[in-house]
């Protein structure tokens, strides 16, 4: 019963940095696993990272080093720190929820409870 908002996206440059949001309403996430999926056209849904309850973290090799999921549980808010963007990063990226940390983290093959309406992401 988890709704998720995403902000933040935008044009950057190449080299450059954003930071994107996630808010949640009607539950907390606390009680969930959650992480960031992106996705571009005629391409397969990508998870980028992921964060479980207690704050461990994974990230997909293609961003390793490059971005950070964080999370607020006070404010019921994730968060995607990017950094070092390339054009390849270009997507549309997607905030969620889930009991598995390998469905949010994407290591595992399932599409995750709860899904925000995305957020574009261009570098150039």
């Amino acid at each position: 019963h988890v709704q998720l908002v995403e902000s933040g996206g935008g044009s950057v440059q190449v080299g450059g940095s954003l930071t994107l949001s996630c808010v949640a309403s009607g539950d907390t996430i606390g009680r969930y696993c959650m992480g960031w999926f992106r996705q571009v056209p005629d391409r397969e849904r990508e998870g980028v990272a992921g964060i479980d309850n207690d704050g461990s973290t994974s990230y997909a090799g293609s961003v390793e080093g490059r971005f950070t999921i964080s999370k607020d549980n006070v404010k019921n808010r994730l968060y995607l720190q990017m950094n070092s963007l390339q054009p390849e990063d270009t997507a549309m990226y997607y905030c969620a929820a889930d009991l598995s940390f390998g469905v949010v983290s994407g290591t595992q093959r399932g599409v995750p409870q709860y899904w925000g309406q995305g957020t574009q992401v261009t570098v150039s």
